[in-house]
């Protein structure tokens, strides 16, 4: 449950470069209806220009014809950064040949290579398999057929759904710990972990929705309906238990081991209170225990917490107080 990584940032930049509905996708797909191949570096920075030999300068307008046209030569073709102008064509590339890579085929190979070594996006179009392969970030992704990535698209947003709905029954068991104090760091490790499996199935749902661009207009709609707010939710679990989720896989605690939460998860069901509050009160009391045990002038202490806001914390927690109590008996 950590944030993007620059690698994800920058495949998904490039992927949405080449997503249906773009002039260089339309482009590429020309290449591959004519059965040829191609090697394309989405950048023309000093650091590209300097493992080029040969080729001529273009500087042109970039259209999708003139990208197959050009890809009739055996060199590689030299994007602007933004993919609008075609800067060189019939390139030779030198890469570092110390450079890592798991390909085998030249072009892929060279491909790999670039954009490692010049963190610039690379993608490269096999001639003979007509494999269109994207490399950015030091990843590799591999464009696939839009019909097939619909499919998969939709079979993951119903995992998301089943896994989902057993992670709202672990947020919900938590939440009623937490306000009777006896929550323990295995139920916090069941949240978190079937947490990270959510946001894993969203990242590639997201990393999908990219890929797809104008044909994902629903798939978008759908995930932001059944992932919605429980990304923020997750990560005020974390910030409740920050030891915990440091450690959550397993090591340096024991599953019975009570754990406090600070209580930031709950303080942001109360309306008009800013995370900024939130963070304050919680600083201020430490712990969720000491909090509900809080009257409201007590609350209204905390700087920024007027007594309107103190009272308004304090009926909520009350509220869920109560509505545990309740749930034991039905």
């Amino acid at each position: 449950m950590n944030p993007p990584s620059t690698a994800n940032d920058a495949l998904h930049a490039a992927l949405a470069m080449v997503a249906p509905g773009k002039p260089l996708r339309d482009g590429i797909e020309r290449v591959v209806r004519a059965k040829m191949g191609a090697l394309i570096v989405l950048s023309d920075s000093p650091e590209v220009l300097a493992i080029c030999g040969g080729g001529f300068l273009l500087d042109a307008e970039f259209s999708p014809q003139r990208l197959s046209e050009l890809a009739k030569m055996d060199g590689a073709i030299i994007l602007g950064s933004n993919a609008s102008r075609i800067a060189r064509a019939n390139v030779h590339l030198m890469p570092d040949p110390t450079v890592p890579t798991s390909e085998t085929g030249t072009r892929h190979r060279t491909a790999e290579r670039v954009a490692r070594s010049l963190q610039v996006p690379v993608i490269s179009i096999s001639e003979e398999m007509s494999v269109i392969n994207v490399y950015a970030g030091g990843l590799k992704h591999q464009l696939q057929d839009i019909g097939r990535l619909l499919d998969r698209a939709n079979q993951a947003l119903q995992t998301l759904e089943r896994y989902k709905a057993r992670l709202d029954d672990a947020l919900g068991n938590l939440t009623a710990l937490e306000v009777e104090d006896v929550v323990t760091v295995r139920d916090v490790a069941a949240v978190v972990q079937r947490g990270e499996m959510v946001r894993r199935i969203a990242a590639e749902i997201e990393t999908m929705i990219i890929e797809l661009g104008v044909d994902a207009r629903l798939l978008r709609l759908q995930l932001d309906e059944v992932f919605g707010e429980l990304e923020n939710e997750l990560e005020l679990v974390l910030a409740d238990y920050p030891t915990i989720a440091d450690s959550y896989a397993g090591t340096g605690h024991d599953g019975d081991t009570s754990a406090s939460p600070k209580g930031l998860r709950l303080l942001a069901r109360v309306q008009h209170l800013s995370p900024e509050l939130a963070l304050a009160v919680t600083t201020h009391f430490s712990e969720l225990a000491k909090l509900q045990r809080a009257t409201a002038s007590e609350i209204a202490v905390v700087p920024g917490i007027d007594e309107e806001l103190a009272h308004a914390i304090k009926d909520t927690l009350n509220r869920l107080t109560e509505t545990s109590i309740l749930d034991q008996y039905h």
